[in-house]
């Protein structure tokens, strides 16, 4: 009688955290439709099946021991506090967490390699600026405590550093500020930009080693095709750009009420809260507000694709960008309500036509099943394929497809993977680059992929590589980390871009 009742529960509850659907989006690749049709049936099985030692050897083995497919806001109708739900989700969590500690435990733990790394970190090394920062360093001691016998990763001594503020100014390793060499670099920038005519192809060339932040809002506009080369019409063109964003807030943004535009801007209102949660900037509530006119009205603009999971998180460079334009001290914490109405405006419509600049050109990734997405995602394994081997063996050999974790990086442009103060360092390049954001990022996933070959080759099971690939441990990166990664990069571009059947089987 219980068994029928577990049967009839699931039955209801399809929408319960656990019950993995194909939701197709930015945290979320296309998954096995069998998988969807079979797994309730399976779930429905947890409370009478032993749990199994049995390593995770396929994708879906571990989408069956593992729950991380929670949607905020679509399950209100729901009861979350009924004595049934709580039984089976607490038993559920306590033998997914048993098996992925035992199977962690086995493999981490290897004689050969230091245990000596503490969690602890000498009072000098703390240099927190920001509640971000107090939230990481605070969940880097709870996973210590909860944890003892696990293998710490080994990472050298260094501040912490913010995740926005001063992102061109700092490094991982804690460098200068402002040494002779970038003054001089700055110095050529205003030479460039305050030119009658200023010369494109030049600006690229000086971008693609990094903008100085003194001058990053300018140059992107310009670099991203929003305001002309000529200073004499860049004033004029600003003014009639942004008055025409407004004009498209009053003549399409009630519409968001109506029924056929409904789901898109409920979307948009849960994607939203989601976007850097930890950055205290974006729960403000005006500037989700921002965000959420900025993609309603680009989503209503561009029916062919709509608005898709992964789109929310391309705003967010920009808006910074614009805003360090007003705000000399920590973006991270500041407080938008003290700028003025027009400067928040300003910064608004900017954003808004600099993300649609980029998106024309990777559309594709977001129109009907995401082809663009699939020929990079495909491109991606070729070329991994070509220039290591090793490593695209040992994904065969556990079953892991680069479509499981490369998804994200192609939907998001590596942002879930990078600090925002490295996402804008590398869109300087991207921006420098032709076709940046599509063609080159395929060889920045490659040489970010490689980049982590020994934590790969040193994982031995599928539910390892999968953890492993989804949470990269890049929250030290700065720009040091990234032009070593561009350089790379450009290396792959210079030896393949030019032979496609190189990397061709």
């Amino acid at each position: 009688m219980a068994a029928e009742n577990s049967k009839q529960f699931w039955k209801r509850s399809a929408k319960l955290p656990g019950s993995i659907q194909p939701v197709y989006g930015a945290q979320h690749p296309p998954l096995d439709p069998r998988l969807s049709k079979n797994f309730i049936k399976e779930r429905s099985k947890v409370n009478t099946v032993p749990l199994k030692n049995k390593k995770a050897s396929s994708f879906h083995e571990f989408a069956r021991n593992t729950s991380d497919a929670w949607d905020i806001g679509d399950d209100e109708e729901e009861d979350f506090s009924s004595p049934s739900f709580q039984t089976l989700n607490s038993k559920v969590a306590l033998a997914t967490a048993a098996q992925v500690l035992e199977n962690h435990s086995k493999l981490r733990v290897k004689p050969e390699r230091s245990q000596s790394t503490s969690c602890e970190v000498p009072a000098s090394y703390k240099v927190l600026k920001s509640s971000s920062d107090a939230q990481l360093s605070r969940n880097a001691s709870d996973t210590c405590l909860r944890n003892p016998l696990h293998k710490q990763q080994s990472l050298p001594l260094r501040p912490i550093i913010p995740l926005v503020a001063r992102i061109s100014d700092q490094n991982a390793s804690g460098a200068p500020p402002m040494t002779v060499r970038e003054k001089t670099r700055l110095e050529k920038f205003r030479q460039l930009l305050s030119s009658h005519n200023t010369d494109l192809d030049e600006l690229r060339k000086c971008s693609w080693p990094g903008v100085p932040r003194e001058v990053r809002p300018v140059t992107w506009r310009l670099l991203s095709g929003y305001l002309p080369a000529n200073t004499e019409r860049r004033k004029l063109t600003l003014q009639r750009k942004r008055e025409e964003y407004f004009g498209f807030i009053e003549q399409y943004y009630d519409s968001r009420n109506e029924e056929h535009h409904q789901d898109t801007y409920r979307q948009i209102h849960i994607d939203i809260p989601r976007t850097n949660p930890l950055i205290p900037l974006f729960q403000q509530p005006l500037v989700q507000e921002i965000f959420e006119r900025i993609l309603f009205i680009w989503a209503i603009r561009h029916p062919a694709s709509g608005y898709v999971q992964g789109i929310n998180d391309l705003v967010t460079p920009f808006f910074v960008v614009f805003l360090s334009e007003y705000v000399e001290e920590d973006v991270e914490n500041f407080d938008v309500t003290n700028l003025s109405q027009d400067r928040l405006r300003s910064i608004e419509a900017d954003s808004f036509w600099c993300m649609s600049k980029l998106l024309d050109g990777i559309q594709d990734n977001y129109t009907f099943a995401q082809p663009g997405i699939q020929r990079k995602v495909k491109a991606l394994e070729e070329l991994v394929s070509r220039i290591d081997e090793q490593v695209h063996n040992h994904f065969r050999r556990y079953e892991v497809e680069y479509l499981q974790f490369a998804f994200r990086w192609m939907n998001n442009l590596l942002m879930r993977e990078l600090p925002l103060r490295c996402t804008i360092r590398l869109w300087d390049t991207y921006q420098s680059e032709p076709e940046g954001f599509s063609h080159f990022h395929l060889y920045v996933c490659a040489a970010f992929l490689i980049k982590w070959r020994k934590e790969i080759l040193d994982e031995e099971d599928f539910q390892g590589l999968l953890m492993l690939l989804q949470n990269l441990p890049t929250i030290h990166w700065g720009n040091e980390e990234i032009g070593l990664l561009l350089a790379e990069a450009y290396r792959l571009k210079y030896m393949f871009a030019d032979a496609p059947n190189h990397y061709r089987r």
